[in-house]
């Protein structure tokens, strides 16, 4: 077995498990904007930055691992697991497993941040509303009530001020 190959399943394996991380770091994150508990979120949120940033950092080294590969069996263009697998058939079930398991992970984080990203836009859509709202009652001169609740007074049109 090639020092490659082993260095690509190793890399896998670490792909599979920061993946697992980022997964629920991704459900927690979800989890606070349903409560909508603001200090979870960006510690959720900054958590999965992180993760992120190692992911990148392993498929970086993992491209290059499969590269070096490709150049040592002088494989022109570029080269897939299964091509990988097919070379080493002793790696063959456990490449495929980790490539599988990995798709799936990286399906159900797409799912997950597909979730939140509608679940964002619904509470930003209320936020401008509420904005919106506030900024058409301030935008009016009017008078309180006894009661104290703000009586807005009609905006003087065309029609009212000439009448």
């Amino acid at each position: 077995m090639s020092r490659h190959v082993s260095e690509i399943e190793l890399l896998l394996r670490q792909l599979v498990t920061e993946h697992r991380k980022l997964l629920g770091h991704v459900q927690q994150h979800e989890q606070a904007m349903r409560l909508m508990n603001l200090a979870e979120m960006d510690q959720t949120s900054r958590l999965q930055e992180a993760a992120r940033a190692r992911i990148a950092a392993m498929e970086t080294r993992r491209r290059a691992a499969v590269g070096q590969l490709a150049r040592m069996h002088r494989i022109a263009g570029t080269i897939d697991l299964q091509r990988i697998a097919e070379l080493y058939p002793a790696q063959r079930p456990t490449l495929l497993a980790l490539r599988d398991e990995l798709k799936l992970l990286a399906g159900q984080i797409a799912g997950r941040l597909y979730i939140a990203s509608r679940l964002a836009g619904t509470i930003l859509g209320h936020l401008n509303t509420a904005v919106r709202l506030l900024a058409g009652a301030t935008d009016r001169s009017g008078v309180y009530t006894r009661s104290g609740a703000p009586q807005v007074s009609r905006r003087a049109g065309v029609m009212n001020a000439v009448g």
